[in-house]
């Protein structure tokens, strides 16, 4: 049995064989198919769904009914080597995990726009989105066991979709604004209270316009 970081659970399988082809020549010289069992690696994988919790109940003494969804079945040449048939296609599985996360939590596809330059810049925002999360989950979740841990779904949930109020108000002759956060921004008030800037300043930025070689000219 293998289990990895990235919610994947496998079992290699041993004496597997496969009915392949093979070219060969038959009796009058002339080329030809045939077929042979070989070797092969064969692992089966199933994803573990982290925000879902089972509700399905079994009586005792019940057969309860087998389910295959979410399994798959990995096969490779290399039957000396499954678990580097494994690693492969974790390294793949990551990608597939991203992606799904993408669609299902940040919004990958919400972008309507038909520019290229707009569908590249929204996917490069989704790209530092997810790193931002990956980060914060390891902060979360460096000294917490597998039980009080954050899953990549309740800290979307809590971070992204969290109501907040901006008000402002004078306090002592200066102006302030206050951002208040609602009651489940308490959960990471120690993530939050670690990267939230000193000072908040918004001011106008002066621009400077100049003629580079090209004759173009450039606003910065």
């Amino acid at each position: 049995m293998i289990k990895g970081t990235t919610g994947l659970t496998a079992l290699a399988l041993a004496d597997i064989y496969m009915k392949l082809p093979y070219p060969d020549v038959g009796r009058k010289g002339q080329p030809t198919v045939k077929h042979r069992f070989v070797p092969i690696a064969a692992v089966v994988a199933i994803r573990l769904k982290e925000d879902e919790e089972s509700t399905a109940t079994v009586e005792e003494g019940e057969d309860s009914q087998a389910t295959y969804k979410g399994a798959y079945l990995i096969i490779s040449n290399r039957h000396d080597a499954p678990k580097e048939a494994l690693a492969v296609y974790g390294k793949r599985w990551r990608i597939e995990v991203f992606f799904r996360t993408a669609k299902q939590e940040l919004g990958f596809e919400s972008c309507h726009s038909t520019s290229e330059a707009h569908q590249h810049a929204h996917l490069e925002l989704i790209f530092t989105t997810e790193t931002l999360l990956a980060y914060a989950l390891w902060q979360l979740n460096k000294e917490k066991t597998s039980e009080e841990s954050c899953t990549h779904g309740e800290m979307v949930r809590g971070l992204f979709h969290t109501r907040c109020q901006v008000r402002r108000r004078n306090h002592q002759g200066s102006e302030r604004i206050y951002v208040d956060f609602d009651i489940e921004a308490l959960r990471f008030a120690t993530l939050i209270s670690a990267y939230w800037p000193l000072q908040l300043l918004i001011t106008w930025w002066p621009v400077y316009s100049s003629i580079d070689s090209h004759k173009y000219q450039l606003i910065s």
